[in-house]
């Protein structure tokens, strides 16, 4: 989503009765983006009004010294006050702002909790992998079609993906891996047009990558957890975009997209295709936000060398993910 899409909600134009009613804020700094979601909260339920992102690019020129710039830094903490300063318009009662990859990894972390400290007067909660993995789980588990089957939910993000099992309200696995967008494409330096080399090269590292850090962890909790088939479920911005490429949906509309299946030939048709054009041409995808369109490359690829390497026919795409398990923790 753009800084300037809306959820199909919009702005809260009605009166809401305050017993019955929480309104909250919750504010995620992302590698890539800053996004924003303002929801009530209703006996468990989230009902978002206002999504937006900005992306910041806060990894950029991040994991070669482990250190935060100056300039992402500063970007990344105007958008936070921007983004709070919309949320006290919308009369929120609280207003949480978390951070992941790149915050808790970095050495001079402080560096940007003092600048948005200094812009909005706002601390920020710097989340572990595992606390990043238990909020999707229950962020998408927030949809009661995905109940009944045993799920592999799979958020990719800038600089961290997380693999979760689970069925129902369990969850039996979780797992944040250092394999993200932003990661990837500053490793690997993509040419515009990217070369079949460099494809070739990004395929290869994603294939060892899975087979020696992921597969011997997750394989053998697969094979535990259960006898049947398990459902891939992809939340976070790629499968957004991949979904909303699908269907050549220029706006977002959470009702199309919510499980919306995509198959694995799906998934690797959109990955070649993407890795073929130049980034101006890509930028006129129907569904791909033009200031998304590098990282999608990446994003791509690793969905479909996920579902290559378990077999995976198809990807179920989920709208929902870490900011409803925080909007609901309030």
């Amino acid at each position: 989503m753009t800084s300037s899409e809306l959820s199909p909600g919009g702005f809260a134009t009605s009166p809401r009765d305050p017993a019955d009613c929480s309104r909250r804020a919750v504010i995620d700094i992302g590698t890539n983006s800053v996004k924003l979601l303002v929801a009530d909260i209703h006996a468990g339920n989230v009902t978002p009004l206002v999504e937006k992102s900005e992306q910041t690019r806060l990894g950029s020129g991040f994991y070669e010294t482990h250190r935060l710039q100056a300039d992402p830094i500063e970007k990344t903490a105007l958008a936070v006050a921007r983004f709070a300063s919309e949320s006290t318009e919308l009369r929120v009662e609280s207003t949480r702002v978390i951070a992941t990859s790149a915050a808790r990894d970095a050495l001079n972390c402080s560096e940007l909790l003092d600048a948005i400290r200094r812009t909005s007067g706002l601390e920020v909660d710097v989340i572990s992998g595992e606390r990043e993995a238990d909020w999707v789980f229950r962020g998408v588990t927030t949809d009661a079609r995905l109940l009944e089957h045993p799920l592999l939910i799979l958020d990719v993000g800038g600089g961290s993906s997380e693999f979760i099992l689970g069925q129902g309200f369990v969850q039996k696995f979780r797992e944040s891996f250092h394999l993200g967008t932003v990661r990837l494409l500053e490793r690997f330096h993509v040419s515009d047009p990217p070369l079949q080399s460099e494809w070739s090269a990004c395929r290869l590292w994603l294939g060892e990558f899975i087979n020696s850090q992921v597969s011997p962890v997750l394989t053998p909790r697969i094979s535990d957890f259960a006898s049947g088939s398990i459902q891939l479920v992809g939340t976070g911005g790629t499968t957004t975009i991949l979904g909303r490429m699908q269907l050549q949906m220029e706006t977002f509309d959470r009702g199309a997209l919510d499980s919306l299946r995509l198959s694995r030939e799906d998934v690797c048709r959109h990955r070649e295709r993407l890795w073929q054009l130049p980034l101006e041409e890509r930028r006129t995808i129907p569904g791909l936000p033009a200031s998304r369109a590098d990282v999608i490359l990446a994003g791509s690829a690793i969905f479909a060398a996920v579902m290559e390497y378990f077999e995976f026919a198809d990807l179920c795409v989920s709208t929902r993910g870490l900011r409803f398990a925080a909007v609901l923790d309030g």
